[in-house]
């Protein structure tokens, strides 16, 4: 184990423990595919350990992605050059949201809200809701986005 998680490690590993949770599977299901044990795949998801490239690409099949789908919206690296088109890298805060089991839950449940009109009001009750002073933030018609 490092001394201090690498970002683009940490990125990583929150990919893969999101696209786990997407397709329902296990630590250990991951774990046997990868010959490695769950607690291995609990330091690759945590960003504590490197993923190999035979690994990542293993990771790959089992998970059904593009390698790339690691990187979206990683972290550049000092120095180098950044991605051609910025504007399409993803928050951090979405991948982190999306890595947990209930942001995944609260995504998909949202995203079959047929409704615009009440999406928009849960919307408006979460910011509400997570708003220090309790009060919402109302902006030209709509809601403030922090």
């Amino acid at each position: 184990m490092v001394d201090k998680i690498n970002a683009v490690d940490k990125h990583i590993g929150a990919r893969l423990r999101m696209r786990r949770i997407m397709l329902d599977l296990s630590l250990s299901q991951i774990a046997e595919a990868l010959g490695v044990t769950f607690q291995q795949v609990q330091k690759y998801e945590k960003g504590e350990c490197r993923i190999s490239a035979t690994r990542l690409q293993r990771l790959c099949q089992l998970l059904r992605v593009p390698v790339g789908f690691f990187f979206e919206g990683a972290p550049q690296a000092l120095g180098l050059p950044g991605p051609a088109e910025p504007d399409t890298e993803i928050p951090g805060y979405v991948s982190d949201f999306l890595a947990t089991s209930a942001g995944m839950a609260l995504a998909e449940a949202f995203l079959r809200i047929p409704d615009a009109r009440l999406r928009g009001a849960i919307v408006a009750l979460v910011r509400q809701i997570a708003s220090p002073s309790g009060e919402p933030e109302y902006a030209g018609g709509a809601f403030a986005r922090h």
